[in-house]
């Protein structure tokens, strides 16, 4: 397959109005109710994050871009060729992520993927709440999001295999002496150094974090003010990432998962790219002990 860009999530809430307030007064995106939930905007699309009713708070899918039907049909054929059950997506699912068609299917891990075609929209023109100018997407998806991979080798291999994702680098986190957990990043058929990351483990939510881009430091800085006057919980410090060159910080959404906003992400060449392994999760900065470390340390004592 050849999965254009990462086109839009979808987002499950007990509270929708929760996300309301969280997308336009801490992210900066504008929201609006369409039929089945609540979109977040961010650029001249209809909505790039879907928030629909749900028992939990969870991530709950990821949608995955195709150029046109014939590359949709193409796609479809194929997971049939190799035995792998999809679901044709309802009226409603497609009217909530505005798309032509869609189907989805979960992966080895669980996690649903929806592959789709076509979008629609009024072209209107994205205006942030808060003033941000604008959010880096286009050709490079809405930015992208690190899943669970408990079942690791067969989820990556199903991500390239079957979707046609390539490797971009990896990283093996080691939150404890004797405990290693692989994180492999993954693109699609843009420059965005990832698309994905398969984080091997399991996350309760869904989704270990989402990641959206903006044009400048200063964007990334009044974000931040944003997220402590909210009261979200921060979940890292601002630094720099050695693989993709984000500058960044994380903080905590109403899903469960973390958010990480950031400028400066390099794009790719991909005829030019060598595959490495990053043994420094970052060139300065991002002290993860505020908030995914302290997470850990309480789940290894539970363990314990």
């Amino acid at each position: 397959m050849d999965v254009a860009a990462l086109g839009y999530v979808v987002v499950q809430s007990r509270d929708p109005a929760a996300w309301q307030q969280f997308g336009q007064d801490v992210l900066g995106m504008s929201a609006h109710e369409v039929p089945g939930g609540l979109a977040l905007k961010m650029d001249e699309r209809a909505g790039r994050l879907f928030i629909q009713q749900g028992p939990e708070d969870r991530y709950l899918a990821s949608g995955w871009e195709l150029r046109d039907a014939l590359q949709f049909a193409a796609a479809c054929e194929e997971l049939a060729a190799r035995g792998i059950r999809y679901h044709p997506a309802t009226h409603a699912e497609c009217a909530l992520r505005h798309v032509f068609d869609m189907v989805w299917f979960d992966d080895p891990s669980g996690n649903r993927h929806e592959l789709f075609h076509g979008y629609r929209t009024d072209f209107a023109r994205f205006v942030s709440p808060v003033g941000v100018p604008r959010f880096i997407t286009g050709d490079l998806g809405l930015g992208h999001m690190v899943l669970p991979a408990p079942h690791f080798d067969e989820t990556r291999a199903f991500m390239t295999e079957v979707l046609g994702f390539g490797l971009s680098d990896v990283l093996v986190h080691r939150p404890a002496p004797g405990i290693e957990q692989r994180i492999d990043f993954m693109h699609c058929d843009n420059g965005r150094h990832h698309s994905l990351a398969l984080f091997e483990g399991a996350v309760p939510s869904g989704c270990v974090h989402l990641m959206f881009e903006v044009d400048s430091l200063d964007e990334v800085g009044r974000a931040y003010d944003r997220m402590l006057a909210s009261g979200a919980r921060l979940m890292a410090t601002l630094g720099k990432h050695t693989n993709d060159h984000m500058t960044s910080f994380y903080f905590m959404s109403p899903g469960g998962f973390a958010i990480e906003y950031g400028f400066g992400g390099r794009t790719i060449d991909w005829d030019h790219h060598t595959v490495f392994e990053s043994t420094s999760v970052s060139l300065w900065g991002h002290d993860f002990s505020v908030g995914f470390g302290a997470d850990e340390q309480a789940a290894l004592a539970d363990a314990a």
